[in-house]
């Protein structure tokens, strides 16, 4: 199970049952909010949101289940699980707590042990349909790639290698070497593709080595890949002096860069500056980014940017839709986050964050 620190409400007007409720599961490492009745418990949830509830039927005022039935209408609480705790043991009322959206039931006099045991069981499997979820929307983002994606490049290929095959065909010159570059550019174009996917299996399934980065050497090694395109966009790149310390893994943050200053350059001015740079976070973080002079992103825009198969095109630049999203997937899995921060006119920073070195 996750190893976390859990939230827990519970919902009981019997101030014995909290308090021993309280004291039993806070020993047991979870964060315990209480509530006496269900209107309170309803204004609990939306200050912060529980992982699991206990929930007691009989109440004053709204009853435990009116209280379960109003949480699950809610869509931004409907998937917190809910346990119910009753004196009553009559089948019709569990099964009533069930139509409402419970997903146990433990009848009173309560045995603390059960409950942890209860509890511990329905997060475990609130965390497996989490992973399930996730890995689903992998299998999504692998299909959508395989036949959207590739299908232009090979397309393209196809059709080019095809004229080129035609003996019918009279080609001159010039024109070879235009059909000839389409098909390169194609092959580079699917490459990426696969490059991209290979690295989103990576994430998923290794288990990266946390070390101390040398970021300056992350940052060359950058630069060096991209040297090309560099070249090709005649791009300014700003580095600077010294980088401050973090830890994570070296090739998948390396990744997350060539990211960053591929679409700095495609996206950014004409030409494009762009420019790498690191600030020192509050909470145990340093937060890396890339600064371009592009036209900016709207509050909307900016909200869609990481999200998969939204893709930059729609945002009125070009792009594929796996890039950001996978940047989102190695810095999350590296305990960091992502995000981008933009005006319109006055181009885009995007960022990720890293922990501190633990000494």
């Amino acid at each position: 199970m996750n190893n976390k620190k859990r939230n827990i409400l519970i919902v009981d007007d019997n101030p014995t049952n909290l308090s021993v409720l309280f004291d039993y599961l806070g020993q047991a490492n979870f964060k315990v909010l209480v509530a006496e009745d269900g209107h309170t418990a309803l204004k609990r949830v939306k200050y912060l949101r529980p992982d699991i509830i206990l929930l007691d039927v009989m109440m004053p005022g709204i009853d435990g289940f009116e209280t379960c039935r109003r949480l699950k209408n809610d869509e931004t609480n409907h998937d917190i699980p809910v346990i119910f705790m009753t004196a009553r043991s009559e089948t019709v009322d569990k099964i009533k707590g069930f139509e409402v959206g419970a997903v146990d039931y433990i009848t009173k006099p309560i045995d603390v042990a059960e409950v942890l045991a209860r509890i511990n069981t329905h997060l475990k499997i609130q965390d497996l349909q989490t992973r399930l979820e996730e890995e689903v929307a992998e299998l999504k983002a692998f299909g959508h790639t395989v036949s959207h994606d590739l299908k232009n490049p090979l397309s393209s290929v196809i059709m080019a290698s095809q004229i080129l095959m035609d003996e019918d065909t009279e080609i001159e010159t010039e024109q070879q070497q235009s059909f000839i570059k389409m098909i390169y550019d194609s092959g580079i174009q699917a490459t990426h593709i696969i490059n991209e996917l290979m690295l989103l299996t990576g994430v998923r399934e290794g288990d990266a080595e946390i070390e101390e980065l040398d970021m300056a050497t992350i940052v060359e090694d950058v630069q060096t890949h991209l040297a090309q395109m560099i070249e090709m966009y005649q791009a300014t790149i700003i580095v600077p002096d010294t980088w401050l310390p973090s830890q994570g893994y070296a090739p998948w943050v390396e990744q997350v860069w060539v990211n960053y200053v591929s679409n700095a350059m495609k996206y950014g001015g004409s030409p494009p500056i762009v420019q790498f740079g690191v600030t020192p976070e509050k909470d145990g973080f340093t937060r890396f980014w890339v600064k371009d002079n592009g036209k900016g992103l709207t509050p909307k825009q900016r909200a869609k940017v990481f999200t998969e198969f939204v893709r930059l095109n729609e945002i009125n630049v070009e792009g594929h839709g796996l890039g950001l999203s996978i940047v989102q997937r190695i810095v999350e899995k590296l305990s960091g986050k992502v995000g981008v921060e933009s005006r319109i006119g006055k181009g885009s920073t995007f960022y990720f964050t890293l922990p501190n070195i633990k000494h």
